[in-house]
């Protein structure tokens, strides 16, 4: 659909040098780049006040509304170019994530080639190249299947099209042991012998891979309960998601806002650290699971632990502290009257990942009975209203005087409380 939008806003012809329709890769990222240069183009002519029509420039309210509007409707073009782009980002990277899969089996059968010189070529080595081609096989279905979802991508992609750092530390370990079956596996068809074949079943034994079968166990029961755990605290308005133009790498180190976390970072640096461990360990003794110590196979547990202790500690309700009238510099102090603006403050109006123009444009407040979208005030380099700790809306003439509540909706569509203000006539 958003690439059917993007289709429909360019003219006729439009395949000719610099194309920006959503059908083709370079097509959507040039689209979505020129959006993106018109709508701050556009933003920092209103912020330095040019461009302002003469019908309202006289009025400093109606030439916000005008300016907040026609900022919210060049962000929405902006925001459907990028979905278009993010849907021909994904069908791309799907076909990437195919050519990396086969890529790494050929840089593992040239490193074997380059070990075997003077060591000989061994059964073990053509177990692991076997175990690696299946596992190939298996994730290029899988990109097959999931091509427009991101290819071998698609599982560890989140709800919200980000990628998932629990998913992505469980998925890395079921693929690793997944292999190291397979090795065995492999070497237990080759071989001739019931003292080896003896030797291969009892590489599988529990007591040997205690360490890592717990290691498994633990990481992935933390992939479904994150799973589980997010979307609980959003149902509960306790956390603020919202949803991301495409999934980034850098989603695995950091949070919704782009913004480096320890939880995340240490969960992902530690397991991998202890892969590098296993490999190595099953690149030295392929006839058995990775022994993996428990000192080592204790610390994944307790980077995991912090993980979702980070989990349960992040986000928050927004909530409102206090209303008052916004007064201009020669104003006199009074009561809020409507027509007057009045300043909410408090603490999480803005969730992370919502600071587009697009999404800020969403945010709307309820004074009394009455809906007041929260207009764009434009600055060079963003936006002074609204934000993360204070907005700034007017009172319409629609709300009766006397006590009235006032409540914001958040572009995550969280409520706040209710703050009760008195409204004179």
């Amino acid at each position: 659909m958003a690439v059917q939008e993007a289709r429909d806003n360019v003219t006729a012809g439009a395949h000719a040098g610099g194309c920006t329709c959503g059908d083709c890769p370079h097509g959507a990222r040039a689209g979505h780049r020129r959006a993106v240069a018109e709508f701050l183009a556009k933003r920092d002519e209103f912020a330095a006040g040019q461009g302002l029509p003469a019908a309202v420039a006289h009025s400093a309210s109606a030439s916000r509304q005008w300016i907040s509007e026609e900022l919210t409707q060049t962000a929405e073009e902006v925001a459907a170019r990028a979905r278009a782009e993010g849907e021909v980002w994904l069908r791309r990277v799907g076909r990437w994530t195919m050519y990396a899969v086969w890529g790494a089996v050929v840089l593992l059968l040239l490193v074997q080639a380059l070990t075997a010189i003077g060591a000989g070529w061994t059964a073990a080595r053509t177990a692991g190249l076997l175990a690696a081609a299946v596992v190939g096989l298996g994730l290029t279905a899988a990109s097959w299947f999931h091509r427009a979802r991101g290819g071998a991508l698609a599982p560890v992609i989140g709800e919200d099209n980000r990628l998932s750092t629990s998913r992505a530390v469980a998925a890395s370990w079921v693929l690793f042991v997944v292999y190291a079956v397979l090795v065995l596996a492999g070497r237990l068809a080759a071989a001739s012998d019931h003292v080896e074949r003896d030797a291969l079943i009892a590489g599988l034994d529990l007591a040997r891979g205690a360490g890592i079968v717990t290691v498994l166990a633990v990481v992935c029961g933390i992939a479904v309960l994150v799973r589980r755990v997010v979307a609980l605290r959003v149902l509960g308005q306790r956390l603020q998601k919202v949803r991301a133009e495409r999934p980034r790498a850098a989603d695995l180190l950091t949070d919704d806002a782009g913004r480096g976390t320890f939880t995340d970072i240490q969960y992902v640096v530690v397991s991998t650290a202890a892969l590098v461990y296993a490999a190595v360990r099953l690149a030295r003794r392929p006839d058995q699971l990775p022994d993996l110590p428990w000192g080592l196979a204790v610390l994944v547990l307790v980077s995991a632990a912090t993980y979702m202790a980070g989990k349960y500690a992040e986000g928050g309700q927004p909530v409102i502290l206090s209303v008052v009238r916004s007064r201009e510099a020669g104003d006199l102090d009074a009561a809020i009257r409507t027509g007057d603006d009045i300043e909410i403050r408090g603490a999480g109006f803005v969730p992370p990942g919502a600071q587009r123009a697009d999404r800020l444009a969403r945010m709307v407040v309820r004074i009394g009975t009455v809906h007041v979208h929260v207009p764009l005030v434009p600055v060079p380099g963003g936006f002074s209203n609204p934000t993360d700790t204070a907005l700034t809306v007017p009172v319409p003439a629609d709300v009766e005087p006397g006590r009235v509540e006032v409540q914001l909706v958040t572009a995550a569509g969280v409520e706040t409380n209710r703050y009760t203000i008195d409204v004179t006539e």
